[in-house]
């Protein structure tokens, strides 16, 4: 499992500048090479000390990161939805990525002008907010549209979802985003996820402030942590100019300089983190044969099995078992067999919840 996160801001709060530097930087992780997709996506590895760890104990031929794909789009000014700006051009872009980044704008400059004049994150998240609700009722409109037709003729067939349709479009027509109406029934998780709904999707906040303001970010980011408190999101504070400027240092100059501002990881780290927590994601590891030790983010409460179908759907028909260390016992003991000497190498069988930082080894029938 990818993860995918939409950057989403209205024009001139540096959100294109951030996602230059997050693919930046990923050019120069060896391990995964920075891939263009199109001139708005991005692929990079996401950081994770833990796997590199590994990899110094195993000394493997090949390390592979999990990774996060960046969308970027136009910039949304207000009335986007109905063609307003270039934004609503590439709204479609993003459907289809896991969670959604919004760029508020903390910072001041009087080279860059703010699109309304003065700088005001919560205005910003407002607007933002807006654009994507009538964006979504959009869809649900022409949604109902078909589903009308096609009731004519079958009415039963089609009543839930009619209902459920018209309950959303009353929701998001009150300014309410489809986050809530998607988690009440099977009815509407699944029409959420067939019509890609932005306001269903998970969310977090950026707020990009002036290097000055760096480490904590100032005001305004801490109305932007406030917001995001109070919905129960993840946010996070960075300077993407910051982030431009140091992508092309080399990695241990970048760092000691981050430490100077006061700053513990890079902005492509605490994003990556944000996208984890607001994705309830975990990281399980695996070492093939001691050729290849690889992460892989697979949300929280994922069975072994299931786990095993993200490395190869044969792994998780054949499934018979998985032999289980933890990291830190890994680690500890200095190597697999050790573990297992010591009786510490743990043996689950197919309804075993994986555990973050659990190594694998999945044992099955081809």
């Amino acid at each position: 499992m990818s993860l995918s996160i939409g950057i989403v801001g209205l024009p001139n709060v540096g959100k294109s500048t951030l996602f230059n530097a997050l693919t930046r930087a990923g050019a120069t992780v060896a391990a995964y090479p920075f891939t263009t997709i199109e001139p708005n996506h991005g692929i990079v590895a996401v950081p994770e000390p833990r796997l590199q760890k590994l990899a110094d104990l195993v000394q493997p031929e090949k390390v592979t990161p999990a990774t996060v794909e960046f969308v970027d789009i136009a910039g949304l000014v207000r009335g986007a939805h109905r063609g307003e700006g270039l934004g609503n051009q590439f709204l479609g872009h993003i459907r289809t990525v896991d969670a959604v980044a919004l760029v508020c704008r903390c910072f001041e400059d009087p080279d860059v002008a703010h699109v309304d004049g003065t700088v005001d994150p919560l205005r910003d998240l407002e607007v933002l907010d807006l654009e994507l609700i009538l964006a979504d009722l959009d869809t649900v409109e022409r949604r109902l549209e078909k589903v009308r037709t096609a009731s004519k003729a079958r009415p039963r067939d089609h009543a839930a979802e009619l209902q459920a349709l018209e309950d959303l479009r009353e929701r998001l027509q009150g300014g309410e985003r489809a986050a809530g109406w998607a988690e009440r029934g099977s009815t509407e998780a699944g029409l959420a996820a067939d019509m890609s709904l932005l306001t269903a999707k998970q969310r977090l906040y950026v707020a990009n402030v002036g290097e000055h303001d760096l480490p904590d970010g100032g005001p305004c980011a801490a109305e932007v942590a406030r917001a995001a408190d109070a919905a129960g999101l993840p946010s996070v504070v960075l300077c993407a100019q910051v982030e431009a400027d140091l992508a092309d240092w080399p990695p241990d100059e970048a760092a000691e300089y981050r430490a100077e501002l006061g700053l513990q990881a890079s902005g492509l780290e605490s994003l990556a983190r944000a996208g984890f927590q607001a994705l309830n994601l975990i990281t399980f590891f695996t070492i093939a044969g001691g050729k290849e030790v690889r992460a892989w983010p697979i949300p929280r409460g994922t069975s072994v099995v299931q786990a095993a179908g993200k490395i190869h759907t044969q792994m998780e028909r054949g499934f018979i078992r998985a032999e289980v260390l933890s990291f830190d016992v890994l680690m500890s003991e200095g190597s697999w067999s050790s573990a297992r000497e010591h009786g510490l190498l743990r043996i689950e069988g197919r309804d075993y919840e994986i555990q973050d930082g659990d190594v694998c080894l999945i044992r099955f029938s081809p």
